[in-house]
């Protein structure tokens, strides 16, 4: 309850200094699964639906404080939670993502991302994600977005550097012009945001997965992260303190390029509202 009055109290902070404005995050923009182009669209008002896995690995430091790469793998299946599945509505709009990361955190605190890079892509075959083709079937098809994870962002662990339960992260990231294929993404007004420099902000609830499965720990631990400890060395694989999975699930969402030196001050405000936003939502 502090942290989140802290997060709220900081994007209001942030908000009447001019630095995050309502209009800085994109809403009723168009997004289309299959990269057909504006016409054939879905509307979106406000953020694409993520969930996942990560594998986390973690390195201790001098004292309390470590350093974790992530690789994790999403699937991406409706809007707005609105259960208008992307399978389902655009048949060939299966979409996927790859996430890996590094950063560093202390015990018991706070953690932060250093950099990254998020790839997604639309899948020939719906139905893939989560088999044994490709990595973890995330990987397949198209790949038409490319983000690079800004240092920034996190979340909180507990005493042994797992996120705090349910526990709230967010990513901030970057896609230049060129980083991201045409027919995709589209400004309310049918302008294609492939021709502009764009962020991105994923917020996801953390939480720990005590018993992943072996897909899992083949796909995304053995072949993604190139682990080569228990489950990947002909031995069974159980979480520790130094590695484990998390799932996530939460929101994608688009939003203008703030000013540079304004970026730290932006990224708390929407943080702020995310927290906000989902303890609402809990209420219903």
């Amino acid at each position: 309850m502090k942290l989140l009055k802290k997060m709220v109290c900081a994007a209001v902070l942030a908000t009447s200094m001019g630095v995050a404005h309502a209009e800085s995050v994109l809403n009723n923009w168009v997004f289309n699964p299959t990269g057909g182009g504006f016409a054939g669209g879905q509307r979106i008002n406000e953020y694409l639906d993520v969930n996942g896995n990560a594998f986390i690995q973690l390195t201790p430091g001098g004292g309390t404080s470590f350093s974790f790469t992530e690789h994790a793998v999403f699937n991406i299946a409706q809007a707005d939670s609105n259960f208008q599945l992307f399978p389902v509505n655009y048949p060939t709009g299966n979409i996927t993502a790859m996430f890996d990361a590094t950063g560093t955190g202390t015990f018991g605190g706070a953690f932060t991302f250093t950099g990254g890079t998020i790839r997604m892509f639309q899948n020939p075959t719906p139905g893939q994600y989560g088999s044994s083709n490709g990595i973890y079937g995330a990987n397949l098809g198209n790949e038409f977005a490319t983000f690079t994870v800004m240092a920034g962002g996190g979340g909180m662990v507990d005493a042994s550097g797992s996120p705090v339960n349910n526990g709230q992260v967010t990513v901030m990231a970057r896609a230049s012009a060129g980083s991201v294929d045409s027919g995709y993404f589209f400004r309310e007004n049918g302008e294609d945001l492939a021709l502009e420099t764009i962020m991105a902000f994923a917020f996801t609830n953390a939480n720990t997965v005590a018993e992943p499965t072996t897909t899992l720990v083949s796909e995304v631990a053995c072949e993604f992260a190139q682990f080569s400890g228990n489950g990947c060395n002909g031995t069974a694989y159980a979480n520790t303190s130094s590695y484990f999975f998390v799932s996530n699930n939460g929101q994608f969402k688009l939003s203008e390029v703030p000013e540079p030196g304004s970026l730290a001050l932006f990224g708390i405000a929407l943080l702020g509202a995310g927290m906000a936003t989902r303890k609402r939502a809990a209420k219903v």
